[in-house]
């Protein structure tokens, strides 16, 4: 039976996600796909070379830096979030924090990183051989949050967050052949989205990506299909939703390392229900 996990991220409520998978570690859950979008990608990179606690260190304690996110950043580079530090100076052998690339290439399972392409407004997924040893740039893509950051070029093509073009890509993992699919939310699985705040950012880019800034606007109501869509697989068994009843306080981009503690700690609990959801 060919398993997939997504983690469709939520900037830093993505600790919750990263509690889940420190619990699959924990447990030596394995899958046989791995989707990720936005900063659930990243979760998923430190998954696949079986860095436990990684994560952990990453939100709470690098994200304090002013050189991780920042108004500074913002105003010298023009992005909140300084991808190149966090996924280059920090990840690269030699940085503070080496990814093990040897072990995330060994590992069986497949890995795709979704971003949008901020010309056509189209979904690319990135996959291993997109992301050789210390160019990670796939994650960089998919972790352009519009507005808060700019696209991110690779290749030539300027990429923004996966979460405009497929924030929850369960068809992609039926595409891929599996069948039983564990979806980490970041939200209640009761959350909808209001297409409020996606219509200002979408207003901030559209001068100069029209295309990508009408996905903004329309994200609302692409995420609350696809929930749709999740529930029907849930109901006939074939989806597991993990998801936190409480959010503890955080959003996108707090910074409490209080409440980050209890929502990772949240997440390593509720972790605990995937194994018998895959062995069933």
């Amino acid at each position: 039976m060919k398993t997939a996990v997504i983690d469709m991220g939520g900037g830093m409520r993505g600790i919750y996600a990263a509690g889940v998978l420190d619990r699959c570690m924990e447990e030596d859950i394995r899958f046989d796909v791995c989707i990720g979008v936005s900063a659930g990608s990243a979760n998923l990179a430190s998954y696949l070379s079986h860095q436990a606690g990684r994560n952990y260190v990453f939100y709470t304690q690098y994200a304090m830096r002013r050189r991780y996110m920042s108004l500074w950043n913002f105003l010298r580079k023009g992005s909140y979030i300084d991808l190149d530090y966090v996924y280059g100076t920090l990840s690269n052998d030699g940085g503070e924090n080496p990814y093990d690339y040897t072990a995330m290439e060994q590992n069986a399972a497949s890995f795709l990183v979704v971003a949008t392409n901020a010309l056509t407004g189209e979904p690319k997924y990135f996959q291993k051989e997109d992301m050789p040893r210390n160019r990670y740039d796939p994650l960089k893509a998919s972790c352009s949050i519009p507005f808060v950051n700019r696209p991110y070029t690779i290749g030539g093509v300027p990429y923004y967050d996966g979460a405009l073009s497929d924030p929850i890509p369960v068809r992609k993992a039926l595409s891929l052949g599996c069948e039983r699919v564990v979806l980490i939310l970041t939200r209640p699985r009761a959350f909808r989205r209001t297409a409020r705040k996606d219509e200002f950012l979408a207003r901030m880019i559209r001068k100069k990506y029209p295309v990508a800034a009408q996905k903004m606007a329309e994200r609302a109501a692409l995420y609350n299909e696809q929930m749709d869509e999740a529930e029907e697989l849930a109901k006939e068994g074939r989806l597991l939703f993990i998801a936190p009843q409480d959010t503890c306080g955080m959003d996108t981009l707090t910074r409490d390392k209080a409440a980050m503690d209890a929502f990772y700690r949240l997440g390593f609990a509720d972790g605990g229900a995937i194994g018998a959801f895959l062995r069933g």
